[in-house]
């Protein structure tokens, strides 16, 4: 029933989203950091709220009569759907409590999903309070799991700190994870690039190196091929399972180990065409009768969603806008080019146009400076709304944030389309895996903010999800929020030097403009 009504889009009584993610949260705390599982198992990786492409997951990965889940974490974030995963997924470890393991995903923390997705989603479908549910129960997941005392299952990776596996059974997971330590490890770390062939001569990888600083993620470590092998041969097993990152064929199989011929490791993804862009596929490790097989599968169809769960009158503001600054801008250049580089005119002829309009040169230079600044007023909110319809684009389709010549690109679209969203715009710039995993590079990062601790600090206060096409433009190391009210605020605040073509604009206005008084208000005639 729960699968049907999530599937055409329906939601819960708050009283009941909070039923399934307190008694999980409670079942969950009785369960070791380290979860024993048993095969016949099938092993899944990210989800990130594509709860139409979860379903599909389920008809491949094998029916609950014979067979087992484990999931490695990251339901939610950057999907639409990821309170309809988290809570289908709580209900099914609910009705099946051996069935399901659900280990912890670098997204389960308050940290990322306010700075992403979910907290949004969240609030605009329910309430603070089941958010809050939300990261309750993410404090109570287990961090890994054993398959058969053979392969050792993680949402990241290894960590310098993990020595014995005693040492994941006697950490604290019940917190939120740091930017350092065990915890952070297994949930952030990844393998190095060109993972098993350190050895190489053209390796960027210190010989000898087993982990390595990860810049990529801002936290936790790169772990080589050597490190895995010396962790694998440590606690006696067979291969380590990951998740953490998107691949192409939804999984990717590394080196094999010198002493067991195994892979070193094996990284399984579960979201495929990950953000709508990736055109990547998803894929489930089902491991029975010591077998493993790789089971793939293409994305599902699902409703479409604007960004930030926003409606459309609010999202196409910065549009409109775009347009009526563009407006305004034209009704107040009135001179042609020709006209404005004319040489001035002369002292006789400038006293002569003073006399006729009765004004005297103080009136003149003050009413000049006057139609200087509303120019440049109207200049500045062309900007902001620049910004705000560059902000509305990057925040619905993925595109790429270079040009051919290798400069950042920004600005209006000119031509007749410019006030649409380009179907072809995704197909245009992002053509393969890759270019899309370069464009949402930046996103993979711990992000880094700092959090209002004031008496008046909004404690439901969310950071914009960051951008994937215009990656300077990020306010999260500036701690605030790229609204409309912040971008006005402070473009109109700007300190720009002035141009040489508003100066001989507004010159020429005040020159040939009449005194007319003061403006008087529009007067309504019959209207109804």
């Amino acid at each position: 029933m729960l699968k049907n009504h999530f599937f055409k889009e329906g939601r819960l009584k708050e009283e009941h989203a909070l039923f399934i993610l307190q008694e999980t949260s409670d079942m969950l705390k009785q369960e070791a950091n380290l979860v024993d599982v048993k095969s016949p198992v099938t092993i899944c990786g990210d989800i990130h709220g594509q709860y139409y492409d979860l379903m599909k997951l389920f008809e491949v990965g094998g029916s609950l009569n014979d067979n087992c889940y484990l999931f490695l974490g990251d339901y939610v974030d950057r999907g639409c759907f990821g309170i309809e995963c988290l809570l289908y997924l709580y209900a099914l470890k609910l009705s099946y409590p051996t069935k399901f393991v659900l280990l912890r995903g670098n997204h389960e923390c308050r940290h990322l999903t306010e700075y992403f997705t979910f907290k949004r989603e969240c609030l605009h479908k329910y309430s603070e309070h089941v958010y809050e549910a939300c990261i309750d129960s993410f404090c109570a997941l287990p961090v890994a799991a054993l398959v058969d005392s053979k392969f050792f299952c993680v949402h990241g990776g290894i960590s310098p700190e993990l020595n014995t596996l005693n040492d994941i059974a006697t950490m604290d997971r019940f917190r939120e994870p740091g930017s350092h330590g065990l915890l952070c490890d297994l949930l952030w770390a990844d393998p190095v690039s060109g993972f098993g062939e350190e050895d190489k001569p053209n390796s960027l990888v210190p010989p000898g190196s087993t982990f390595l600083h990860n810049a990529t993620r801002g936290c936790s470590y790169f772990y080589t091929y050597a490190a895995a092998c010396q962790f694998l041969e440590r606690t006696h097993l067979l291969g380590i399972i990951r998740g953490h990152e998107a691949q192409d064929n939804g999984y990717t199989m590394f080196r094999k180990t010198p002493t067991k011929k195994f892979p070193s490791v094996i990284t399984i993804f579960s979201a495929p065409n990950y953000l709508d862009v990736y055109h990547n596929r998803g894929a489930v490790i089902k491991y029975a009768n010591k077998n493993i097989t790789i089971r793939q599968y293409n994305a599902s169809s699902h409703p479409y969603w604007l960004p930030n769960f926003m409606d459309a009158f609010t999202w196409s503001l910065p549009f409109v806008g775009a347009k009526i600054t563009e407006m305004l801008l034209a009704i107040l250049s009135i001179c042609s080019e020709e006209e404005l580089t004319e040489e001035d005119s002369s002292e006789e002829e400038e006293s002569r146009a003073l006399a006729d309009a009765s004004i005297s040169p103080a009136d003149y230079q003050q009413r000049r400076q006057q139609i200087k600044n509303k120019i440049m007023a109207v200049g500045r909110m062309q900007r902001v709304f620049q910004l705000l319809r560059e902000e509305s684009e990057a925040a619905s389709e993925l595109v790429a944030t270079e040009d051919i010549s290798g400069q950042p690109t920004a600005g209006l679209r000119v031509g007749s389309d410019a006030l649409s969203v380009q179907g072809n715009q995704i197909s245009r710039n992002i053509r393969s895996f890759d270019d899309a995993r370069r464009s949402d590079l930046m996103n993979e990062r711990l992000p880094v903010f700092e959090v209002d601790t004031s008496p008046s600090g909004s404690p439901t206060t969310m950071f914009p999800p960051p951008s994937m096409r215009l990656p300077s433009r990020r306010a999260s190391s500036m701690g605030e929020g790229l609204n409309m009210e912040m971008l006005i605020k402070k473009t109109l605040e700007e300190d720009e030097d002035d141009s040489p073509i508003v100066e001989r604009l507004a010159e020429r206005i005040a020159r040939g403009r009449r005194v007319t008084g003061r403006p008087q208000p529009l007067k309504r005639h019959e209207t109804t």
